[in-house]
């Protein structure tokens, strides 16, 4: 996620950031792994992941939940969007929130960003 400097969760300080990605046309991406990188080194390991970026949404209501790692659940129009694992944030100079979920050797797992602009 570039040079940006992320810091632990506060579910107060997230919540409030994401409130203000309501009901507005906001670009999404959203990318999970749990070590696909990795899989070439062992040939019986599962890998798995997803990815969306620029997925258009309109978030009508969303919350920041858990005792860390954080689950966010985000509501549009005909459903859900759901992350999990989530344990640093940061909005940027463009005013993208960024949130991500990093493992306990620092690897990344998780990562979902919103903007009101394309990413």
């Amino acid at each position: 996620m570039g040079d940006i400097e992320l810091k632990p969760i506060h579910i107060e300080d997230v919540q409030k950031q994401v409130e203000g990605f309501f009901n507005k046309a906001v670009y999404i991406h959203l990318e999970t792994t749990n070590g696909a990188y990795a899989a070439h080194q062992n040939e019986n390991f599962f890998s798995t992941g997803a990815y969306i970026r620029n997925g258009q949404v309109q978030i009508t209501r969303g919350k920041i939940t858990g005792n860390g790692p954080y689950r966010a659940g985000l509501k549009i129009e005909l459903g859900w969007i759901y992350a999990e694992g989530l344990t640093h944030w940061e909005v940027d100079e463009k005013g993208r929130l960024l949130l991500a979920g990093y493992d306990n050797d620092g690897k990344l797992g998780v990562a979902l960003q919103l903007s009101t602009k394309p990413f």
